[in-house]
């Protein structure tokens, strides 16, 4: 999978994912995002599961609620099924802002989505 990233990042050894827990579940969200780079994109599903719950519709509020972007870039978080889903700034921008990225899509859908997909 494209994107795939280090099981532990920074200078943190065997502590990291620990560190992201203690801070509240948006804060955790974001810090998780920062990670996915430009031309990949990842799911509500995922950034759950990498946070240890399944409450795909909690992440789903906080990247509406995300107060630092671009720097945590919501917009590449997408549905499960590869739709581009939604975005406080509605989808068209969503899809401008993806595309801006390298990312094709079309009929609403991210083309080549497995291999967008960031892994955590």
């Amino acid at each position: 999978m494209a994107g795939s990233g280090p099981a532990d990042p920074g200078s943190n050894p065997g502590g990291a994912i620990q560190d992201i827990m203690k801070k509240s579940f948006n804060e955790r969200c974001y810090e998780l995002l920062r990670k996915v780079p430009p031309g990949n994109v990842t799911t509500y599903k995922d950034l759950a599961l990498a946070l240890g719950t399944n409450a795909y519709r909690a992440v789903g509020n906080a990247m509406n609620k995300n107060p630092y972007a671009p720097e945590v870039p919501c917009h590449r978080v997408v549905n499960s099924n590869g739709d581009v889903g939604g975005y406080a700034g509605g989808e068209n921008e969503k899809i401008e802002m993806l595309s801006g990225e390298g990312i094709e899509i079309r009929d609403g859908k991210i083309v080549d989505f497995r291999d967008k997909l960031f892994v955590f």
